[in-house]
């Protein structure tokens, strides 16, 4: 056995998520149809392919700790110059994707990282493009809007071919999210 990429997103359901895939494909980021339209948990992740039915079962215990929440996308935003993004904004339901990655890296779980830049959850629309076409996804997204209840995440692996697959999906199990400041993540998301 050797190493796989993963990662663990949640999915933009239908229509949404082929429309902003296809979007994104529009503007001219050669990734678009590889990538599924998401918001991180966890970004890629080199990983032994041994570790697999460890990282799923802590994922599965994430899981069974959360529960349906209000998912709201709007505007764009970016992060560029430090990166060269363009994203679609989560307006409502980041505190609890924060408590989620939070969850899915715990330091006591078997994908635990520290990340390159703090957690921001968003969903990417462009990157890596050139200016004006980065310019072009934040005027034409700028009055985007989407929501859905979020019913879980799911578990990524990236092929040979650089395209992203689903390997297993995660359904939350509580009928209540714990609390964001009993656990302190309070206060802790970046400015949107």
């Amino acid at each position: 056995m050797g190493t796989v990429t993963i990662g663990v997103s949640i999915a933009v359901p239908e229509p949404h998520g082929s429309q902003l895939q296809e979007l994104r494909a529009g503007f001219g980021d050669a990734a678009a149809h590889g990538i599924p339209t998401h918001v991180t948990l966890l970004p890629p992740t080199e990983v032994d392919e041994a570790a697999l039915p460890a990282i799923e079962t802590h994922l599965a215990e994430v899981a069974a700790a959360g529960r349906p929440f209000p998912m709201r996308l709007s505007g764009t935003g970016t992060f560029r110059p430090l990166s060269p993004v363009v994203f679609v904004q989560v307006v409502e339901g980041a505190e609890a994707c924060t408590w989620l990655q939070k969850q899915v890296r715990d330091a006591s779980g078997p994908v635990a990282r520290e990340l390159q830049f703090p957690y921001h959850p968003h969903v990417t629309v462009a990157h890596g493009i050139d200016e004006a076409a980065m310019d072009r996804a934040f005027e034409e997204l700028a009055d985007y809007e989407a929501e859905w209840p979020c019913t879980g995440f799911a578990l990524y692996e990236q092929g040979a071919d650089g395209v992203w697959r689903t390997l297993r999906e995660f359904r939350f199990g509580r009928p209540v999210v714990p609390p964001q400041t009993a656990r302190g993540h309070r206060g802790t998301l970046p400015a949107c």
